[in-house]
């Protein structure tokens, strides 16, 4: 995310069935190229990841399973 954007949220497609929805996401959907892809799991509660920045980033963060806060700090570039 470029330093004069605000995270926003994206609307992934959502296929209805009585097996179970179905989401899924290509490329098109996301407002940037993807380079990498990682996840975190297993998570204690009440543990903090990240803590680190970067100088140019874009992400998408999907919570599978659980839930968690996402905090943004918006630095300005020197």
């Amino acid at each position: 995310m470029s330093m004069s954007q605000t995270p926003k949220i994206i609307d992934l497609p959502k296929i209805k069935d009585n097996r179970g929805n179905l989401t899924y996401l290509e490329s098109d959907h996301l407002p940037f190229i993807i380079k990498r892809v990682f996840w975190t799991y297993d998570v204690p509660g009440g543990e903090v990841r990240g803590g680190h920045a970067y100088r140019r980033q874009e992400e998408l963060i999907i919570a599978l399973s659980g839930s968690f806060d996402v905090i943004s700090l918006m630095l300005t570039s020197r």
